[in-house]
């Protein structure tokens, strides 16, 4: 997170050299403040509008809560709210700003695949995600990353469709400023899904401390992976909430992905995150 704030305060600066105009910036921060707000507040409900989840009521899925009670005691978190999503797809992720304000939402297709252990190490490891406060991470990182893309594009559009190229800029501020303003939301994006990728390392294993059962998360991820079963969902930008990518399958038995498919990536590859949960039961 501190890089990620060195890196806009140093495109900032060369922008507004740039385009010899600061409020460019001034404006991207304005809007920013009104995405943080929007995002902090109703990020739950527009996600959960988004996926098409639907309460879980406890007449219906019993299983379900009494599974979600005994993790929230274990973990010493208020028990989230949750939802299903009508999907064949196996499937699960956690959304809220808070533990006192958050949801877990599993697709029904988790349900009727996974036994209970596995259900119990996919629910512990959103629990995890709650508890860590990665809803709120992740939040804050999706504005910064929309606000250095935000800005990014205005600086080009001025700089090309509006801007006066006799602003007293310097050579080499030109040249820093167009190449940031092209790299600045790649990079900013692989920055993002790094993180994303780190947090689901902590929440697998946070979710197995809860458990004390490492292999039902592993046999989880191992079945969610090898299922062949197409998703209903259409937001591609939400992939990074689900406790596997939706809209990729991974090669469970693949042991060392390609580079440029890992930093592209929103998760670890399912591989990894079993080798590691097996190697917590292995050292105890």
């Amino acid at each position: 997170m501190f890089g990620f704030f060195l890196f806009f305060i140093l495109f900032g600066y060369a922008l507004a050299i740039w385009l010899d105009d600061p409020s460019i910036l001034v404006i991207a921060v304005l809007v920013s403040i009104v995405q943080a707000f929007v995002s902090y507040f109703y990020s739950d409900k527009i996600t959960l509008m988004s996926v098409g989840a639907r309460e879980a009521k406890r007449s219906e899925y019993i299983e379900f809560h009494r599974i979600a009670e005994n993790l929230a005691i274990a973990a010493g978190l208020p028990k989230p709210k949750l939802y299903v999503i009508d999907d064949q797809s196996p499937n699960a992720f956690a959304t809220g700003r808070d533990p006192k304000n958050a949801c877990i939402v599993v697709s029904q297709g988790l349900l009727d695949r996974l036994n209970k252990t596995e259900l119990e190490g996919v629910i512990s490891h959103e629990m995890a995600h709650v508890g860590n406060y990665d809803i709120r991470l992740m939040t804050i990182v999706v504005v910064l990353v929309g606000v250095i893309a935000l800005a990014s594009d205005w600086s080009l559009r001025m700089r090309f469709w509006g801007g006066d190229d006799d602003n007293g800029s310097s050579g080499i501020w030109v040249i820093v400023g167009l190449v940031l303003a092209i790299l600045a939301p790649i990079s900013a994006t692989l920055i993002q899904l790094a993180i994303s990728r780190r947090r689901e390392y902590l929440a697998d294993a946070t979710g197995a401390l809860v458990t004390r059962y490492p292999e039902g998360l592993a046999s989880a991820l191992e079945k969610i992976a090898g299922d062949t079963a197409p998703t209903r969902l259409k937001n591609r930008a939400l992939s990074h909430l689900f406790i596997a990518d939706p809209y990729k399958k991974d090669k469970i038995k693949v042991r060392q992905e390609p580079w440029l498919r890992t930093v592209f990536s929103t998760h670890p590859p399912i591989s990894k995150r079993v080798e590691k949960l097996r190697a917590m039961i292995n050292n105890k």
